[in-house]
């Protein structure tokens, strides 16, 4: 009885003490810390590892971004005539690709003329010169320019680059020998960027005769097709390699290279 009356001046009249011994709760709260433990570091290993644009930008943030691979170009010089393809909503800035991931592209070799993939390389390293973007070559592919051109929200696709005829895209009739363009998505910070890309080069026109006569004739119009995927819009200029007719153009005129400064210039996503 001595023992009742000490249980139920600690306990209460007619309650016992609790069996479930003290460190069951102990127990409890280290599996809660353990899953918290976990839960946070694969929330670091997403935000470290994958490779969506909009976690990329998440990374930035924290200043554990990737950098630029190559400086970003002076605009400085003497006045030109240049047009940008896209702007950001309600803003005359334009739309370009983040500088600080690199622009991947894959070439279709169906139907390449002999020397297309030299014309190719030379006008994407003058477009990485001119822009300070980093172009990084993803392979060959069977993929076509301008036909299933989805990209899932938060990713990019590389750029496709390919030979084609007016049969397959009748945007190459008449005069055009070439078309390019870009497709951009909004960042989490707001801004537009470019995600994804096409160049489509005219079969008739490239052909093994006119590139081994005039090289750098056919390098400027891949080069002009570049322009358009990297953010430029024709002009009315004649002496601008991105006017909408070449005359006989080879180089990137005055304001081709400060529209091309500018969209290498934008700020990281």
């Amino acid at each position: 009885m001595a023992e009742l009356d000490r249980l139920d001046a600690l306990y209460g009249l007619g309650s016992l003490p609790s069996l479930a011994p003290p460190r069951r709760q102990r127990r409890f709260t280290g599996t809660t810390a353990l899953t918290v433990v976990v839960t946070g570091l694969v929330l670091a290993l997403v935000v470290l590892l994958h490779p969506s644009s909009q976690v990329q930008a998440v990374r930035r943030v924290i200043g554990l971004g990737a950098e630029r691979g190559l400086p970003a170009p002076s605009h400085d010089g003497p006045g030109g005539v240049h047009a940008f393809a896209m702007t950001q909503p309600g803003s005359t800035d334009p739309v370009g690709w983040d500088p600080c991931s690199p622009i991947r592209y894959q070439v279709n070799p169906a139907g390449a003329p002999a020397g297309g993939q030299t014309l190719i390389d030379n006008a994407i390293d003058r477009a990485s010169a001119a822009t300070g973007l980093v172009f990084e070559s993803a392979g060959s592919t069977d993929r076509r320019p301008f036909t299933n051109n989805f990209v899932p929200l938060g990713t990019k696709q590389p750029v496709v680059i390919a030979w084609a005829d007016p049969g397959e895209l009748p945007e190459l009739t008449g005069d055009v020998v070439g078309i390019g363009g870009g497709a951009a998505e909004q960042g989490v910070m707001g801004r537009r960027y470019y995600v994804t890309g096409a160049i489509a080069l005219d079969t008739d026109a490239f052909t093994d005769t006119s590139i081994e006569q005039r090289p750098r004739t056919m390098e400027a119009i891949v080069l002009h097709e570049v322009g358009h995927v990297v953010g430029l819009d024709h002009v009315s200029e004649p002496t601008e390699l991105m006017a909408e007719r070449n005359n006989g153009q080879v180089e990137l005129g005055p304001g081709d290279r400060e529209g091309l400064a500018l969209l290498g210039s934008l700020p990281c996503s």
